[in-house]
């Protein structure tokens, strides 16, 4: 490799994804270059001890329920010990490295519940999650936000409520997943006009106009985008330069040098370019699709298990999809512009793919005979015509250009002989 591309290369990227065509891959070594982290042995070493102390002495916990409840925390900590030593790192290194391995581990067990879960019935599901939390299993009722549509201050007054804050800071980190505005512009009106397809089966979705285009979308949404892009447009022009805790002298130097741990170590800006080639308009599309799935599943999970919105199952799984996202649309966006050197997709892209189908999947199987409205035909119509421009734009496109292709060439060769 030449020195100009070595340093285009990103000091956050795993050299196993960006090995060069025909040379071979070179395995990994567990930890940050090869360093273990956390002196794997010695935590694994201090696990086990810990492990054996609680688990066969009286002096922490009796035997019976409480020790069952542990021993369930303890297998998932032993997991996502083991996680953190030893799976391949990620595209980021900022906090650190393990944080991610970590983070991939917590969705590998969200994957392989959904797993477990799609074995069940909703009957036992719902069951299960009293388990977790005694306070769910009851019935609860949906609401409609579509009752009172009148266009007057009161009305928009009282739909503001917390979950307008939840819609910014849910935008303002899809902005920072995605980098684009257009992107994030396609993604909310697709949203809403998904919510209005719907709404027929959840009351949820069901909401007057003015609560679609102008609260959600021109207010809470367009805050969050613009925000998160104006924060990717500082990390981007920032200037980076890293000095260890060590090398910081004082207090307030060594104070900022830890807060700047969790920032991003580096930034790249993200051009989609959707239409230089058919694979980037594929891998848009379908990216598109992903998002609109990840925004549509809770809905109907919560309300199939009985959840409150503001549940800490809701918050953490939305939490966890955004931080998982991070890498993985990393990991994708530099699969399709820089073939040449990440030669596949990376973990944290199939893992988060895995998670939303197997979720679609579970959603599907509990889904019968609870939604039997049928879809309106405007809604058959409406995504029959979407779907057929997402078909015919590429064709149409294709054939504009070969046309053009075919005029100038021509013209070139008339010049010629003439």
């Amino acid at each position: 490799m030449s020195r100009e591309e070595d340093a285009e290369l990103s000091p956050t990227s795993p050299m196993d994804e960006l090995s060069a065509p025909g040379e071979p891959e070179v395995e990994p070594e567990p930890g940050l270059n090869g360093i273990p982290v956390l002196g794997g042995g010695n935590a694994q070493a201090i696990g086990m001890a810990a492990l054996a102390y609680v688990a066969t002495t009286q002096d922490v916990l009796e035997e019976g329920r409480d020790k069952r409840r542990v021993g369930a925390y303890a297998a998932i900590a032993c997991f996502l010990s083991f996680s953190m030593i030893q799976f391949r790192d990620g595209p980021f290194i900022r906090p650190h490295p393990a944080f991610w391995r970590i983070v991939l581990g917590v969705n590998l067990l969200y994957e392989l519940a959904l797993v477990f879960l799609l074995f069940q019935d909703l009957g036992s599901a719902r069951t299960m999650m009293t388990y977790l939390d005694p306070n769910l299993g009851k019935a609860l009722p949906e609401k409609s936000y579509g009752e009172n549509c009148a266009l007057t201050v009161q009305n928009v007054w009282d739909s503001i409520d917390i979950f307008c804050l939840a819609h910014a800071l849910g935008w303002f980190g899809k902005a920072m997943i995605l980098r684009d505005y257009w992107f994030c512009w396609i993604l909310s009106i697709a949203f809403e006009f998904a919510e209005y397809s719907l709404q027929h089966q959840l009351a949820n979705f069901e909401e007057c106009w003015w609560d679609h285009w102008i609260l959600d979308v021109l207010v809470c949404n367009w805050l969050g985008t613009y925000l998160g892009m104006k924060a990717c447009q500082y990390f981007e022009v920032k200037h980076y330069t890293w000095r260890g805790f060590r090398q910081s002298r004082g207090i307030r130097s060594k104070t900022k040098r830890v807060l700047t741990q969790f920032s991003p170590h580096d930034f790249t800006a993200f051009h989609w370019h959707g239409t230089a080639s058919f694979l980037h308009y594929v891998i848009v599309v379908m990216l598109l699709a992903i998002f609109l799935a990840a925004e549509l599943n809770p809905f109907y999970l919560k309300s199939l298990l009985w959840m409150e919105p503001d549940h800490p199952f809701v918050i953490a799984r939305l939490a966890g999809v955004f931080l998982c996202a991070l890498p993985a649309v990393r990991e994708l966006y530099q699969y399709i512009n820089d073939p040449r050197k990440a030669v596949r997709m990376g973990q944290h892209v199939w893992l988060l793919l895995a998670t939303i189908g197997t979720e679609l999947l579970v959603i599907m199987k509990w889904s019968k005979g609870r939604f039997p409205a049928p879809f309106p035909e405007r809604v058959k119509y409406g995504w029959a015509f979407g779907a057929s421009l997402l078909v015919l734009y590429p064709i149409v496109r294709q054939l504009i250009l070969l046309g053009f292709s075919s005029i100038y060439l021509s013209a070139f060769r008339l010049a010629a002989w003439t």
